[in-house]
């Protein structure tokens, strides 16, 4: 028997409709799974420790000769995301010189924020790195009069008093662009596609045949994170998933591809890719 295809697996709660029917046993495959943040993944799948799996959209597009993107897989949204907010206490439009707090693994986030904030907002606040989580750092007496917060965390910290001022940045950047915003892709290492062709091809169409699962499933999936988020309404988690698109369309696919062109005005990378996709 071949070895498992190592398939690196945000742990976070928004992928979970595109891993459950996997991690059920619903599709039989041959993928070890490897969880982490993303800044950790985009680490791991750099330096060949993982064939396949998602990554940040900001990944690929700093070194898009390393990867193909899967096709029909991604994980953006049409509008308001709710787990990728700008958290303030003072109007965003008074932000420039003061400190935002991030983390690392917000890399993608943080880039969008920047962009936004910058273009839209024309303010530009100093961006300091959190050691830990921004939980983390907010319970250990941070004071920042703002912070970015994704995942998880954005769904714990999103009613908190003290941040009476949030943009939520899938929608502020559909409402500026018209387009979806894609945070995070699935790829497959070129060096991993080489050497396992068949393989791979085949992991990519599983994952996909899960995500169709998934979704299909979502109240299956709604109730496995009312349990793991006791203290968030199944209401709003119900909402939650409605506002994500797991597809790389030809919208999602414009939206990525202007977030790369913006990428490149703002200095972040050096050339907008081309999206090169998994034939």
């Amino acid at each position: 028997m071949t070895a498992p295809l190592r398939m690196g697996r945000i742990s976070y709660l928004n992928v979970l409709p595109i891993y459950h029917p996997l991690e059920a046993g619903w599709i039989k495959h041959n993928f070890r799974f490897i969880q982490g943040p993303p800044a950790e993944l985009n680490a791991l799948i750099r330096a060949d420790g993982l064939d396949l799996g998602s990554c940040s959209s900001i990944e690929y597009a700093r070194n898009p000769d390393r990867y193909f993107l899967l096709p029909d897989l991604a994980i953006a949204s049409q509008g308001p995301v709710k787990s990728v907010l700008l958290l303030s206490r003072i109007p965003p439009q008074e932000l420039t010189g003061q400190e935002l707090l991030v983390t690392a693994e917000s890399n993608t986030s943080a880039a969008l924020l920047r962009i936004v904030l910058e273009t839209v907002y024309q303010v530009r606040p100093v961006f300091t790195l959190a050691k830990g989580s921004v939980s983390q750092a907010l319970a250990q007496g941070a004071n920042q009069p703002a912070a970015l917060a994704i995942g998880d965390e954005a769904l714990a910290l999103r009613h908190d008093p003290a941040f009476p001022f949030q943009l939520d940045l899938g929608e502020v950047w559909r409402d500026w662009t018209g387009l979806p915003f894609v945070f995070g892709v699935w790829v497959a290492r070129r060096k991993a596609f080489a050497e396992r062709p068949d393989e791979v091809r085949e992991g990519a169409l599983l994952l996909r045949e899960s995500k169709h699962m998934g979704v299909a499933a979502i109240e299956e999936v709604v109730d496995i994170t009312c349990r793991a988020k006791p203290n968030v309404s199944r209401e709003e988690l119900r909402r939650y998933y409605d506002h994500l698109c797991y597809d790389l369309g030809d919208r999602e696919q414009q939206g990525l591809s202007r977030f790369f062109g913006y990428l490149a005005e703002h200095g972040i990378i050096e050339k907008a890719p081309e999206l090169a996709i998994l034939d």
